[in-house]
C-alpha cells in the first residue's frame, strides 16, 4: 500500500530483466526499501537485474519465471507475485517486449510474428491479469512500457510501431475501463532508448536512457498522469508528425 507520500511498499516487474524496468523498479522501492518482483525468463540477467535492484535500494527481491508467450501462465504468476507481496501489490510495470528486426522479418521466417504476439498478445494478457488482481485489491497502478514509435508507425520499423500502436491503444482503453476502481493505468512512451535493446545501432534524435525513462515514470505516478513522453518534447513533434500526409510520412529517414 502507498504511505501518506505516495510512496509504494511493492513493485512487479513483467519483464523482469528489462533494463528500463530494472530501472523503475530501482527509483520506486529506494524511498520505503520497497519488495520488488522480478518476473522473466530465468537466467543470469535476471539474477543481475534482482542484484542491481537490491542495491537501488529495494528491501526484498524475489523473482518469478514468467513468458510473455505463455499467456495461460499469465493469471499464475501475478497472483504469485501478489502473494509474494503480502498480497498487495502496488505497481505493476509490464517492460517485456521483442524489437525485432524489420529486414530480416519482411523477407520470412517467424520473427514479425514473435514481435506482434509478445508486443501485443503478451501485452493484452499481463494487462488483464494485473487489472483482475489490482481491481480485487481496489487499488494499484499499471504501468506500460509503450513506445513513441506506435504513435505514427513507419516504414522502417512498422511491424514493431504497429505491435505497439496496438499495446499503447489497449492500455488507454484499459485505463478508461478502471475509472472509479481504486486502479490506474500510466502509459510511457520513450523514444530512442540507449540500451541493450537498441545495442549497435545508431541513437535517433532525442534519444534518451533507462534512468531518464525511470526517472519521467516516478513523476508521472506521482503527478497522477495517464500518458507520459521521455523526453517531454516528443509529445510536440508527434502532434506534427501524425498530420503529415502519407505521401511526406514516407518519406521522414529512417
Amino acid at each position: 500500500m502507498k504511505d501518506a507520500l505516495g510512496s509504494v511498499g511493492s513493485v512487479l516487474v513483467l519483464g523482469g530483466s528489462s533494463e528500463i524496468g530494472v530501472a523503475i523498479a530501482g527509483v520506486l522501492a529506494a524511498p520505503r526499501s520497497a519488495t520488488v518482483i522480478l518476473a522473466g525468463r530465468n537466467g543470469e540477467r535476471l539474477a543481475s537485474a534482482a542484484r542491481g535492484v537490491a542495491t537501488a535500494g529495494a528491501g526484498r527481491v524475489e523473482t518469478l519465471d514468467f513468458d510473455a508467450l505463455q499467456t495461460s501462465t499469465h493469471d499464475d504468476v501475478i497472483e504469485q507475485a501478489a502473494a509474494l507481496a503480502g498480497g498487495d501489490l502496488d505497481v505493476i510495470v509490464v517492460a517485456f517486449g521483442l524489437l525485432g528486426d524489420q529486414a530480416r522479418d519482411e523477407a520470412g521466417g517467424t520473427g514479425a510474428l514473435d514481435v506482434a504476439t509478445v508486443n501485443y498478445v503478451g501485452a493484452v494478457s499481463a494487462g488483464l491479469a494485473s487489472a483482475r488482481v489490482l481491481r480485487r485489491q481496489g487499488h494499484g497502478t499499471i504501468v506500460a512500457l509503450s513506445s513513441v514509435a506506435g504513435e505514427r508507425v513507419r516504414r522502417a520499423n512498422f511491424v514493431y510501431g504497429s505491435s505497439k500502436a496496438g499495446m499503447d491503444t489497449f492500455f488507454q482503453g484499459l485505463s478508461d475501463s478502471l475509472v472509479a476502481t481504486g486502479v490506474s493505468v500510466l502509459v510511457v512512451r520513450p523514444g530512442f532508448v540507449v540500451g541493450r535493446m537498441t545495442e549497435g545501432m545508431r541513437p535517433a534524435p532525442m534519444a534518451t536512457t533507462p534512468e531518464a525513462v525511470a526517472a519521467a515514470t516516478l513523476s508521472g505516478l506521482q503527478s497522477g498522469r495517464s500518458i507520459v513522453w521521455v523526453p517531454g518534447q516528443l509529445r510536440l513533434v508527434m502532434a506534427v508528425m501524425r498530420h503529415l500526409p502519407r505521401v511526406v510520412w514516407r518519406k521522414v529517414p529512417s
